[in-house]
């Protein structure tokens, strides 16, 4: 029969401290991959930034091909970033607005609005300026619909049959007094559909909805449109608006764009420069509409480290860590190309290497030398819960978002809601915070303490299991030992007791979950060492006595 105990394939094979040793360096190589489930590393942001254009390089590119109110924004995009290359973008500019003064009011050169305006013509305007600004006077008015009135397309004929609707809503009709802002909105939008301006998709939706509003003979739906051509037209120039609205795939984002623009307009820049970044405004809409301000520093984050990081934000539409973790940055990389796959060597290194350290922390300091009763055997430690535990609250470490969602959005879309009494609403109420990264450690240290008095008391029952005395001694030595394995719930205790005196003090912030825990494993703890160690041991130990008291007292044979 072959002795299997001698293969080296088996863990007795190696040492305990070189499998100590290695657990923890496959446990904290996994713990270094930059690659998370709920948030984004920034080692990762910065592999895909790297070698794609930066916000002043991407806005070089805008005034060589003559679009300068988008080139602008971006401008100030790279400014609030501290890109380097800013200064040099903006020469570029001033270079450009000396040579063709007239266009800067416009944002650039328009074969449809050339011949109607005369954009090279000086004005006298300086700088980009709103279009709803040049749209608004009658003059001007006049202009757009002689041109649209000569259009041969159909939906541009059908854009301009709205301006007889009265059924206007929160607008004057465009034919009446006080009609202008509708007449302009109107007229803009053809334009946008004659200049070729608006995506596929934002077409057919505003076709759409220009035919309803003539079958019903109400702008319906079409209102809210214009209210958010209202808000855009008031704020970005001809050239800005038409690039926003070539990357704009649906009326829902046009308004989520409108919204953005009215609750951040400080951010303006920044969120129209990652939706030309990007080529998507749905997707930067999207993203600030679900993570609020802090979406807005990450967004800002990305846009420092260049295009190819904007794309990969949007595209795992997630949140930047920000728990200052060190990360391998030299396999970011590597790690950009299959997420996945690295995700998964994460977690499996993480769980292995933790499983290591507890079966070494086994052999080496609870049985050292695999010592133990021949009768008895303790089982060892129960690696594979234990490291599945601890596994657990390092990747919650590692990841902010892990437990909770991300904070609830500043940025959020809400309708009005009638208030019937001075009771504010329960949904006002603000909602919980994540939990912090210092109360993940807490947990984690509580737990490491639990850990090594559950490792002492099975070196003490071990110890107890080796001695070469009768089974009524060791039953004496376990009784003496009844304190000590009530370690972990004082212990536990203490942990609480201690966290509250500091939340009291002010030394730590308050949270009740990382404070009373350190109780439950306490009491874990004593569970597991009494009901799963203790209480076997003892029976055993009776067993024992009972079968050598047998003969003593069974009758003598006459």
């Amino acid at each position: 029969m072959t002795d299997t105990t001698s293969s080296p394939l088996r863990p007795r094979a190696v040492s305990a401290p070189v499998l100590v040793l290695l657990g923890l360096v496959i446990a904290v190589g996994g713990w270094l991959l930059p690659v998370n489930v709920k948030s984004l590393s920034p080692a990762l942001l910065r592999a895909a930034g790297s070698g794609t254009p930066t916000l002043a390089a991407y806005g070089r590119d805008l005034v060589d091909v003559e679009k300068i109110g988008p080139a602008a924004l971006v401008l100030a995009a790279a400014r609030a970033t501290e890109d380097p290359k800013a200064p040099a973008l903006a020469t570029a500019l001033d270079q450009f607005a000396a040579r063709q003064p007239g266009l800067m009011a416009w944002g650039g050169w328009d074969p449809f609005l050339d011949p109607l305006f005369n954009l090279r013509a000086d004005s006298g305007r300086r700088g980009s300026t709103p279009v709803l600004t040049f749209f608004n006077t009658q003059r001007a008015r006049g202009i757009l619909r002689s041109y649209l009135a000569q259009s041969g397309s159909e939906v541009v004929q059908s854009f301009l049959r709205l301006r007889d609707l009265t059924g206007t809503g929160r607008f004057v009709p465009a034919t009446r007094p006080g009609g202008q802002p509708l007449d302009a909105l109107i007229l803009l939008t053809g334009l946008l559909y004659q200049g070729g301006h608006l995506s596929p998709s934002l077409q057919r939706e505003l076709r759409e909805l220009g035919e309803m509003a003539l079958v019903q003979k109400d702008l319906g739906e079409l209102e809210s449109v214009f209210i958010n051509l209202l808000s855009l037209g008031r704020r970005l120039d001809w050239a800005q608006l038409a690039e926003l609205t070539r990357r704009t795939d649906s009326t829902r984002t046009l308004g989520e764009f409108a919204h953005l623009s009215r609750v951040a307009p400080d951010h303006l820049p920044l969120i129209y420069a990652a939706a030309l970044f990007s080529d998507s405004a749905d997707r930067v809409a999207g993203y600030l509409i679900e993570y609020g301000k802090s979406g807005m520093e990450d967004l800002r984050t990305a846009l420092t480290y260049g295009q190819g990081a904007v794309k990969q934000l949007l595209l795992r539409r997630v949140p930047i860590n920000r728990t200052d973790n060190p990360t391998l940055g030299i396999a970011a990389e590597v790690a950009l190309s299959n997420p996945q796959l690295f995700l998964a060597l994460k977690y499996l290194a993480v769980i292995g290497g933790v499983w290591l350290v507890l079966r070494g922390l086994d052999r080496w300091v609870v049985g050292p030398g695999g010592a133990a009763s021949p009768a008895f055997s303790l089982g060892g430690l129960k690696s594979g819960g234990l490291s599945l535990l601890f596994a657990a609250i390092v990747l919650a470490v590692t990841e902010p978002f892990f437990i909770q969602s991300a904070p609830a959005s500043e940025f959020q879309l809400r309708r009005p809601v009638l208030v019937l009494s001075t009771v504010a609403p329960a949904s006002d109420s603000q909602p919980a915070s994540p939990m912090e990264t210092n109360s993940l450690i807490s947990i984690a240290v509580f737990a490491a303490l639990q850990v090594g008095v559950y490792l002492l008391c099975l070196s003490k029952i071990r110890e107890i299991a080796a001695q070469d005395v009768s089974p009524a001694v060791k039953q004496q030595l376990m009784k003496n030992e009844e304190n000590l394995f009530d370690l972990g719930l004082y212990v536990g205790i203490g942990g609480t007791a201690a966290a509250m005196v500091l939340i009291t003090l002010g030394v730590a912030k308050a949270n009740l979950v990382a404070a009373f825990s350190s109780n439950l494993f306490g009491i874990t703890c004593v569970a597991l060492v009494k009901i799963r160690h203790v209480r076997p041991f003892v029976r055993q130990l009776i067993v024992e006595e009972g079968r050598a008291a047998a003969p003593r007292l069974a009758p003598k044979a006459p």
